[in-house]
């Protein structure tokens, strides 16, 4: 079932549509920082994008925050991007190997917003029941999204498109990847997992992301550990062909291991 947009999964944990967020008051066209308060809990676009352009490595990055439809501000608000969902022309094509992948059916500048990995927002324990009840012949579309708080907390997210989803669903990982995932917020403490242009992308060039997120983290800010030999056999093989490849796709075994 195809859905712009995230939905709650079947246990019913997390809603993504509910509005828990205040509103802005301001009365501009379009907010502005530091006098906007959705501005002011993190980090703008434009900020977002200069990071990107510099290729810094910061051992953290801020979080970023949308108005909402509680906010004063207009539509056209800079500050209202993910929410207003996919603008680009993409198309699914079959690869060669990979299964199917999405294409650019034109060219996308550095920093551009792409689309959302959208699904069922589930909770720990579904997710990992779902996990459970796949064999290792069957694709995983579950990601894990875990954010490291300053105080040692970690903020979880998990997203199931395999039965409701969009056509983020159908990008493939790259060892060298041409889009990047930033968590965006815009009603809820429930993040958007929006895919940004980490270069500018040609028209038919096929789209892609790190499955392990590793793209603009500080070295090491990745949970992945090295997995034991005898893990190696539940990997699944990577085919993206890039000069770094790691031979394997991302793993994280967390949702594989008996709580």
């Amino acid at each position: 079932q195809y859905s712009p947009d995230s939905v709650a999964g079947a246990d019913g944990e997390l809603d993504p549509t509910e509005v828990t967020f205040p509103g802005c008051s301001c009365r501009s066209s379009s907010c502005v920082a530091p006098e906007c308060p959705c501005l002011s809990r993190g980090q703008n676009y434009s900020s977002l994008g200069l990071r990107l352009a510099e290729q810094q490595e910061q051992p953290f990055s801020r979080p970023v925050f949308e108005c909402n439809s509680l906010c004063c501000c207009g539509e056209g608000c800079q500050n209202r991007l993910v929410q207003r969902g996919l603008q680009l022309r993409l198309q699914v094509f079959r690869t060669r190997r990979k299964g199917w992948g999405v294409r650019a059916l034109q060219p996308i500048p550095r920093g551009s917003f792409v689309c959302e990995y959208a699904g069922e927002v589930l909770g720990f324990a579904e997710a990992h029941r779902r996990i459970q009840a796949q064999s290792p012949e069957e694709p995983n579309y579950i990601i894990a999204v875990r954010e490291h708080l300053h105080d040692g907390r970690v903020m979880e997210t998990f997203v199931d498109p395999t039965r409701v989803g969009n056509v983020g669903r159908f990008l493939n990982h790259s060892c060298e990847p041409n889009l990047f995932m930033v968590p965006v917020r815009v009603d809820s403490m429930v993040p958007k997992l929006a895919l940004f242009a980490a270069a500018d992308i040609s028209a038919g060039e096929e789209l892609s992301y790190d499955y392990s997120g590793r793209f603009l983290n500080s070295p090491g800010a990745s949970r992945e550990h090295k997995p034991l030999e005898e893990e190696n056999s539940l990997r699944k093989p990577c085919y993206c062909g890039s000069r770094t490849c790691a031979s394997f796709l991302p793993w994280d075994s967390s949702l594989f291991s008996t709580p």
